[in-house]
């Protein structure tokens, strides 16, 4: 009798092992039409609620607590010094866990991916992480020019 289901809805035909068919059958036999819908239950449950994603992405919208802000008066100041000035994996989930939310470092970076947010550490450029860098001295800015001395 199987041979003639496969011979009707082979697996290469319908582009699913026979193992798979074969699964369907047996549901479809078993409970007829309401074995073939979706199962409730199926699966691992995600760890991290949708509520909590978005806040997470929320979290990533917003300027860190430590950025740097300009103040109408021309000051600089940040909301928090001690805070760091960027967002980093470990900052994000330092900031979701004191917003009471379960999460670990590599599940941020899975949500961020599957949201397409664009993640980019800023450098600067005043720092390196070559042991042998050593600072030079204070340079010209791009737009000047640079003079030729005349020979003596």
């Amino acid at each position: 009798m199987w041979g003639c289901w496969f011979g009707l809805l082979g697996g290469d035909r319908l582009g699913c092992h026979q193992k798979t068919v074969r699964k369907w059958l047996h549901r479809f036999n078993a409970q007829g039409m309401d074995g073939l819908g979706h199962r409730p239950g199926c699966g691992r449950k995600r760890r991290v609620t949708e509520d909590e994603r978005s806040r997470i992405i929320e979290l990533v919208r917003c300027d860190p607590p430590g950025r740097l802000v300009r103040e109408p008066w021309g000051d600089l100041a940040a909301e928090e010094e001690s805070a760091p000035g960027e967002w980093t994996r470990d900052t994000l989930t330092e900031a979701a866990r004191r917003q009471g939310i379960d999460i670990q470092r590599s599940q941020v970076r899975r949500i961020l991916l599957a949201e397409g947010v664009r993640w980019r550490r800023t450098r600067s450029w005043i720092t390196s992480r070559d042991p042998e860098f050593s600072p030079k001295g204070r340079g010209l800015s791009a737009c000047t020019r640079t003079r030729r001395r005349a020979p003596r």
